[in-house]
């Protein structure tokens, strides 16, 4: 009898150890839930594991958490820095000439929201909470309480597809009026959009699939308006500035100067007096009458501090995801993503916002958790761009890129930090929107390899509107159909990294450009870009290409 015993526990033993090494495996191969965060305007001079000038300033702790214990992206870029454009590719893996969606005013219709209908058919449950920006409704998505175009800071209307709120009628672009499901909250944005998506989580979501919500806060988009309670954030602070704030002689070209400077008034909306039409100390309600540099120190120090504010409300609003996931056991069957839809200038080379192809613009902030298949620590300068990212999601959950996506997965690149053999080595960029929004930025495309980068301004704009161009005079109201000077920039990254020093034109750099457009013209080939029906773009390039 008690040998009977001895076996019948040593049976039960067995059974249970097996019972739990098969409830372990399953585990194991359960499909990871996957949040994809991302801030407006976030760049990566606003965080703390990018070590920029503001690092010292601790800006983002909760945020350099998933770097530190994931892998953190020193070379994503996006393909045109701009918001629409930007998360349209985002959403549909595709550049701009094929997606659609080159401005502003681009339209996704749920047909072309591809992400979100790949990762449904691979059996997520899918969530987009915050800015949108794409004006078709997010329909794809089986749950979506977003903000209208651009939304409100302060007590924000969102609209969803739950019959809850009121019917309001809404304009999404012109031409684009449609009635939706509004509501609006009290409270700052960043405290709202969290409120919605940890309401999903906990109660709205299905709990049998594994979830994908994309997380998208306003903040820290213009014109920074924080919630009340980080009023004295960084108050008695000196904000470091970028030496190119005050002297940025080598940067730049005819196309961004014009002849002799002569629009340097005009181009490029600047922090200080520089620029005539728009500049931040406007913004800013700094007194017009008092000059640089005085003018221009008081309106960088409260632009930074403003941005910043907007900056640590994101932050601790992610600790809020962060501290939901751990209490319900899921941070580690998360993939964590952060990021922003491109970069910012704040204040290098004297220039607000974005849209430039220089490296603060151009560049993407990219941190990625999963402690089961990432390890901590991990650090890669792989060239990754923004029409990468929904092939990788989908790989990360189990699929194949679908053939009509143009970027691809780095799926391989974050399980092991290096990169495959065949990797992309450069990426491309182009902003289509000339001398628009008083920012007047002039049209540009161009590559970007790890060592350097070569632009093409070539000083039109590709809407054929009057069938015609103005030329320049005066500082017209409206400069988007302006010509503006033609010109070649290159910059040697690995010496010059902050860009002051363009190098077009110098014959020790012949050879290296010389092949660089080759690969240019290549790499708009491949990526499916030409300006064919653009003449006067067409005509620029042709005349111009081997100057």
């Amino acid at each position: 009898m008690k040998n009977y015993i001895i076996v019948f526990s040593l049976a039960i033993l067995g059974f249970t150890s097996c019972a739990q090494k098969i409830k372990s495996n399953l585990k194991e191969t359960k499909k990871p839930n996957i949040i994809y965060i991302m801030a407006d305007d976030h760049t990566t001079q606003g965080f703390g594991v990018y070590g920029s000038r503001l690092a010292s300033l601790n800006p983002t702790p909760t945020i350099d958490r998933i770097g530190k214990e994931g892998i953190i992206f020193d070379n994503a870029f996006c393909t045109n820095s701009i918001c629409t454009p930007s998360r349209a590719s985002i959403m549909t893996g595709q550049y701009g000439q094929v997606n659609g969606v080159k401005d502003l005013g681009g339209i996704l219709p749920v047909d072309r929201q591809y992400l979100a209908h790949e990762m449904k058919n691979l059996g997520y449950n899918t969530a987009i909470v915050g800015k949108w920006h794409l004006k078709d409704a997010p329909d794809a998505f089986d749950y979506y309480n977003v903000l209208p175009g651009q939304g409100d800071y302060h007590n924000p209307t969102l609209y969803s597809n739950e019959e809850t709120g009121e019917k309001k009628s809404m304009r999404f672009e012109k031409g684009l009026t449609r009635e939706v499901n509004a509501t609006t909250y009290k409270g700052h944005s960043s405290d709202v959009i969290t409120d919605k998506s940890l309401e999903w989580l906990d109660e709205k979501r299905d709990k049998s699939k594994p979830f994908f919500l994309m997380h998208h806060f306003k903040a820290p988009h213009d014109f920074f308006e924080h919630a009340k309670r980080y009023n004295d954030y960084l108050a008695d602070t000196e904000i470091p500035e970028p030496a190119s704030l005050w002297d940025n002689t080598g940067n730049g070209s005819i196309a961004t100067r014009g002849y002799n400077d002569s629009m340097m008034d005009t181009i490029g909306s600047s922090v200080g007096h520089r620029n005539i039409i728009r500049n931040m100390g406007m913004h800013m309600n700094i007194d017009p009458k008092i000059p640089d540099p005085e003018y221009k120190k008081l309106a960088y120090q409260e632009y930074l501090k403003r941005y910043l504010r907007c900056v640590k409300g994101v932050d601790d609003n992610v600790k809020r995801l962060f501290d939901y996931l751990e209490k319900e056991d899921l941070m580690d069957n998360t993939i964590i993503i952060y990021t922003g839809d491109q970069g910012f200038m704040l204040g290098e080379h004297d220039y607000i916002d974005k849209r430039w192809m220089y490296e603060e613009s151009m560049r993407m902030p990219f941190l990625v958790r999963y402690p089961k298949t990432i390890k901590a620590g991990t650090r890669t300068n792989a060239i990754i761009n923004n029409t990468d990212f929904a092939p990788t999601i989908i790989d990360l959950a189990g699929g194949k890129t679908p053939e009509y996506m143009q970027g691809s997965s780095f799926k391989e690149v974050l399980e092991t930090g290096k990169e495959p053999k065949d990797w992309q080595k450069e990426t491309y960029y182009r902003y289509w929107m000339h001398m628009a929004h008083k920012h007047s930025n002039p049209a540009h495309f161009g590559i970007r390899t790890k060592d350097y980068k070569l632009i093409f301004f070539y000083g039109r704009d590709y809407k054929k509107r009057n069938n015609k161009a103005q030329k320049w005079a005066n500082h017209p109201s409206s400069l988007s159909f302006v010509e503006t000077p033609v010109a070649w920039e290159f910059y040697d990254l690995k010496k010059d990294p902050k860009e002051m020093d363009n190098k077009y034109g110098n014959e020790a750099y012949t050879d290296i450009i010389k092949d660089l457009k080759v690969r240019l013209a290549a790499l708009r080939t491949k990526v499916k870009e030409n300006d064919t029906e653009y003449a006067a773009i067409q005509k620029s390039i042709d005349e111009h290409w081997n100057d």
